[in-house]
C-alpha cells in the first residue's frame, strides 16, 4: 500500500503503539496521521480501521524531520528544521506546546516510555539536533531539564531505553564523529561511546 498526500519529501514515519495509526513528517512542514489500511494512497494522520485521514497538523515553519507517538498514543511530538519541537494532541490536532532551545535543525525526537504510567508528570521528550546537542524536555511544563553535550557532529537519532533511564544517541557529519553515545538521564553524563 502506498500512502500519498504530502507535497514534498517524507522525512519520518512512526506507528502508534497499537499499530492502528501512522504519523508522518515532511519537508512540506506538515505532520499527517494515517490509517494503516488506507486505500486512498495518501500520507496523513489516519485511522487504521476506517482508512480515513484524521488530521493534518500544521504549524512548523520549515521541514518536519521527525515524528513520534507518546506511549499512550494521545500525543505526537515533531521536530523540525525550524529548530523547534511541537507537542500535538492527537484527537484535536491542536499544538499544545512549542519547545524552543536548539540552535539548529531538530533531527530526532523520542518520548520516554513511561507515558502509560499513572504519573504523567514524568513523561519526557529527548531531542537531537544539528547543533550537536541533546535536550531532555518535561512534557507537562515544556521546560528543558537537561542539555547533553559531547557529540562533535549533528545528532541524527535519539531513543530512550525501555525503562526511561538511558538515552542512546547517534551522530554523523562534518567532524566524522559517527558515534553512538549512551547517556544517563538523571545525571546527564555520557556513560559510554
Amino acid at each position: 500500500n502506498t500512502l500519498k498526500g504530502h507535497d514534498d519529501y517524507v522525512n519520518s514515519v512512526v506507528f502508534s503503539s497499537d499499530g492502528t495509526k501512522i504519523a508522518s513528517g515532511s519537508v512540506d512542514k506538515t505532520v499527517r496521521i494515517w490509517d494503516v489500511r488506507s486505500d486512498d494512497k495518501t500520507i496523513r494522520i489516519w485511522d487504521v480501521r476506517s482508512g480515513q485521514c484524521e488530521n493534518i497538523l500544521k504549524g512548523h515553519d520549515c521541514a518536519v524531520n521527525s515524528v513520534v507517538f507518546s506511549t499512550d498514543r494521545m500525543k505526537i511530538a515533531s521536530g523540525s528544521h525550524d529548530c523547534t519541537i511541537r507537542i500535538w494532541d492527537v484527537r484535536s490536532g491542536q499544538c499544545e506546546n512549542i519547545l524552543k532551545g536548539h540552535g539548529e535543525s531538530v533531527n530526532s525526537v523520542a518520548f520516554s516510555t513511561d507515558g502509560t504510567k499513572r504519573d504523567q508528570d514524568n513523561v519526557k521528550i529527548a531531542s537531537g539536533s544539528k547543533d550537536c546537542i541533546i535536550r531532555i524536555w518535561d512534557v507537562g511544563s515544556g521546560q528543558c531539564e537537561s542539555t547533553l553535550k559531547g557529540h562533535e557532529g549533528a545528532v541524527k537519532s535519539v531513543v530512550f531505553s525501555s525503562d526511561g533511564t538511558k538515552i542512546a544517541s547517534g551522530s554523523v557529519d562534518k567532524t566524522d564523529d559517527k558515534t553512538i553515545r549512551i547517556w544517563d538521564v538523571r545525571s546527564g553524563q555520557c556513560e559510554n561511546t
